[in-house]
């Protein structure tokens, strides 16, 4: 891969520790692939849920050693809020655990993170199919970081090209705006010109 068309993205999937974290993004830097990096340090190996008070520790180191910072985390406002107060160029917020693809089990956070935070929110994580994809663009989010839902597609290079069309849609489609949810129905014919019978 040509490093002047691609943006090499680092990653410490499978880090445990702080340490562990800073030390990897040290090594990616060292074996000259770039300054910015995706955090995740790892506090459930079962879930593979993020380890929120460490991730925001090696974040906060990395910042001041030059990095420019995605850290995986969970869906929490507050959490996001710190990240991006401690100078991280985005927040990543899991959508579902790693690999599910059980899609966006809370949208109400993934909109409350929006509300909160003025930094680009990437989905991370449980996107499925390319369902999931348009109604994460649809919350309004920026982007959405994904592998699994590809890789372990029948068919991944159909499932790419189905995640970008979805990407694009759901993008277009928050930005068309929809229109307000109705307890009840509304007419969208005009009445005029009926028919008296």
């Amino acid at each position: 891969l040509d490093p002047k068309k691609y943006t090499f993205l680092p990653n410490t999937a499978g880090c445990y520790s702080v340490n562990e974290a800073v030390m990897t993004c040290e090594l990616a830097r060292e074996a000259g692939l770039g300054n910015i990096v995706k955090v995740e340090v790892i506090g459930d190996e079962k879930t593979l849920f993020p380890d929120n008070e460490a991730t925001l520790e090696a974040s906060k180191l990395l910042i001041k050693d030059g990095f420019h910072v995605l850290p995986y985390c969970t869906d929490d406002v507050v959490l996001c809020k710190k990240l991006e107060d401690a100078g991280c160029s985005a927040v990543m917020p899991l959508a579902a655990p790693i690999g599910s693809g059980l899609g966006i089990r809370n949208p109400y956070n993934i909109k409350l993170i929006l509300q909160a935070v003025k930094c680009p929110v990437i989905i991370d994580a449980g996107v499925g199919t390319a369902s999931d994809a348009s109604r994460a663009m649809e919350l309004g989010v920026d982007g959405i970081l994904m592998n699994t839902a590809i890789a372990g597609a029948k068919d991944p290079l159909k499932m790419s090209m189905a995640m970008k069309m979805a990407v694009e849609c759901g993008r277009m489609a928050y930005d068309a705006g929809r229109i307000p949810r109705k307890l009840y129905a509304s007419a969208s014919s005009p009445m005029d010109g009926l028919i008296d019978l």
